[in-house]
């Protein structure tokens, strides 16, 4: 809903309270009828759909934060509830790309709800519960859990603003990268601030898969029960996942809120909170993912840190993807609504351009691809760009250390980005 559209609604809602209070009350009945049998309809939908996402478990786990994350059985997941994978357990462990290595990488504690070192038992995966009042602060119930349709990926369609370093032009199996973790400032309910590894085949139409993993962070409107993001409802970064094979329109989802993606980790939650981050001149923290092919049975494997299989993306969710990506995107991306008729103030990554380097800017580091023979290589040939980058922008490098990377991000609006 934009601002306009607020205070529309609004307007109207306050009409007709005032109507109601200045007339007789059989002239009100058919309004004070409709509005709870609307409101009950809604609930009956909202109750059905969380029957479908969260799944009976055999312990919870409470963390501090509020979430509650339950220990749900792997085979009962819902991944299991699509067409293509009913009746199917999880697939065993893929082959690790060649060349892989586990130095320099982040280790599996890094979410809030396992800090007290309580986790799931072996046989269960953990999923963060979604509740009556997530879906509530949803703007479509039917669309919970999914991103808004853009017409082009490479452009800042929609409102939607990059600062990405990317390679195309040839077949894809994977990629790799260590990205900075932060707590960006996130101004609107309608926004976002996050930070990813995309791998893409097909074209930017209607035939476009993506598979996308990264971490990001919204915030709780300061009036109303709407959070953006609708999924989480507070402004922690957070560990994320989504896919689609039809360019966001009627597949895929973040999470484990639809059938698709399939977990077999009992010691992450995807969706929860990530935990320590990055401070201005002070500690910084990333997070290592790897997302590869499986040359053996087909399906996208993500792993986090040193070695923690996450789960898979089977390869029947996706058509052009069945084969290989075309484009590996790595870097940050905001949704800018422009409040009040200027350029959004949310922040991406730590909400300091590029120029000011390590401690202060943000940064993917490491970055590398899988080629066809299932082998990890440092990217060659990688472009940067940013849509808007006296708003936000992107410098690039290579170094002994961490190879191919960037710094990345920026403050939004400032009297160069009005």
């Amino acid at each position: 809903m934009s601002s306009s559209s607020h205070l529309i609604f609004t307007f109207i809602l306050l009409l007709c309270l005032s109507s109601s209070s200045a007339s007789p009350p059989n002239s009100t009945s058919e309004i004070e009828t409709l509005r709870p049998l609307k409101e009950i309809q809604k609930l009956k939908i909202i109750r059905k759909q969380l029957q479908k996402i969260n799944k009976p478990a055999i312990k919870t786990i409470h963390s501090s934060d509020g979430d509650m994350i339950d220990c749900v059985p792997s085979h009962n997941q819902p991944a299991f509830d699509h067409p293509l994978l009913q009746g199917q357990r999880p697939m065993d462990p893929p082959e690790m790309p060649i060349r892989y290595s586990q130095e320099n990488e982040s280790h599996e504690n890094f979410q809030l709800w396992s800090l007290s070192g309580e986790f799931c038992p072996e046989g269960t995966i953990p999923i963060r519960r979604t509740t009556e009042q997530d879906m509530l602060r949803a703007s479509s119930v039917r669309r919970f859990g999914r991103k808004i349709r853009r017409v082009r990926r490479d452009s800042s369609s929609n409102g939607h603003e990059h600062a990405v370093g990317y390679v195309s032009g040839s077949q894809y199996y994977g990629a790799k990268a260590s990205i900075n973790v932060w707590t960006p400032r996130v101004i609107s309910q309608y926004e976002f601030s996050l930070s990813q590894i995309w791998v893409i085949a097909g074209s930017f139409a209607d035939d476009l898969n993506t598979i996308e993993a990264g971490w990001q962070a919204r915030v709780i409107h300061h009036l109303l029960i709407f959070i953006s993001p609708e999924l989480y409802g507070d402004t922690n970064p957070r560990f994320f996942t989504y896919w689609t094979s039809d360019a966001y329109q009627a597949t895929g989802c973040y999470n484990l809120l639809c059938s698709g993606f399939v977990q077999t980790n009992n010691r992450i939650a995807i969706g929860a909170a990530i935990s320590p981050v990055s401070s201005y001149k002070g500690g910084q923290f990333d997070i290592s993912l790897l997302i590869w092919k499986d040359p053996k049975h087909g399906h996208w494997w993500l792993q986090f840190g040193s070695g923690t299989l996450v789960g898979y993306w089977p390869v029947s969710l996706f058509t052009h993807l069945r084969e290989h990506g075309n484009m590996v995107q790595f870097g940050g991306e905001i949704v800018n609504t422009r409040p009040g008729g200027s350029h959004t103030s949310t922040q991406m990554g730590s909400g300091h351009f590029a120029g000011e380097g390590f401690g202060k800017a943000s940064y993917f580091r490491n970055l590398q691809m899988v080629d066809w023979d299932n082998t990890l290589i440092p990217i060659s040939n990688l472009k940067v760009l940013a849509d808007h980058p006296n708003c936000y922008d992107i410098r690039g490098g290579v170094n002994r250390v961490w190879g191919n990377f960037f710094y990345y991000g920026g403050p939004g609006k400032n009297p160069k980005c009005p």
